[in-house]
């Protein structure tokens, strides 16, 4: 895993990475639990931010713990939380959620109301070279609206957000952590770029879907040639961890 902590006002000139993924059916198939996959690495930090009263947007069928507050589809609409949520929490969680936002940054802003003084705000997002490739809209979730990196001068997304300047946005606000993370990601598997759509993955794909089962040796064949979501087929992590506190 690489990692960097970085001070409020920091500006880097990069901190960026071009990585890999691994196969767009999958996506379809399964519900991955992005949540569950990620605190296999946390350690005290994480651990003790996600203490006390807290709400976990976007978290689908994998909220971050059973006492936490949920928030999802059902409950309202994320891009505007504050017109549905009128507490404060103590940590507010957010995990592949803000990718699907119309405006991540004013969906953050959003989230940060809801943030109590001295309290975190601990959203994941994926990384764009790791996980969409160079190839905007996503091959992998058409759903996405935005990409991310940690911190460059330029991108080859044209939606594409810096993280770090997401962070520094934030009013009152002090970066606790940001984080790289991309265990068990193999980066002999990218595939950077658009590639031909070939007759053969299509079939594959089509082969999958219609019969619902994952041919792991044909996966392995596939991911040879074609671009694939590492995070969906091997449970890799291809994404930027992010922790702001925000200051009494």
């Amino acid at each position: 895993m690489a990692s960097v902590v970085i001070p409020k006002g920091a500006i880097p000139d990069e901190i960026g990475c071009s990585f890999s993924d691994l196969h767009a059916t999958r996506g379809v198939l399964d519900s991955m639990n992005e949540t569950s996959k990620s605190r296999q690495y946390w350690g005290p930090l994480e651990q003790s931010v996600c203490s006390g009263h807290g709400i976990d947007i976007g978290c689908g069928p994998d909220p971050l713990n059973d006492r936490v507050r949920r928030f999802d589809m059902e409950d309202g609409d994320a891009n505007k939380i504050t017109q549905y949520v009128k507490d404060q929490f103590d940590f507010v969680f957010s995990s592949h959620c803000l990718e699907h936002m119309h405006n991540p940054k004013d969906a953050l802003h959003e989230w940060w109301q809801l943030v109590k003084p001295g309290g975190h705000l601990f959203f994941i997002v994926p990384d764009e070279d790791l996980y969409e490739q160079g190839v905007f809209p996503s091959r992998f979730n058409a759903d996405h609206k935005a990409t991310f990196t940690l911190s460059k001068s330029r991108s080859w997304s044209p939606v594409s957000y810096n993280v770090l300047d997401l962070a520094n946005s934030l009013p009152n606000g002090r970066l606790v952590s940001l984080v790289l993370q991309d265990h068990g990601y193999d980066r002999r598997l990218m595939k950077y770029g658009p590639l031909p759509r070939h007759v053969v993955f299509r079939a594959y794909r089509s082969l999958v879907w219609r019969t619902r089962i994952e041919w792991e040796a044909l996966d392995k064949w596939m991911s040879k040639y074609f671009s694939c979501d590492q995070s969906r087929a091997n449970g890799a992590l291809s994404q930027i961890q992010c922790i702001v506190q925000k200051l009494s």
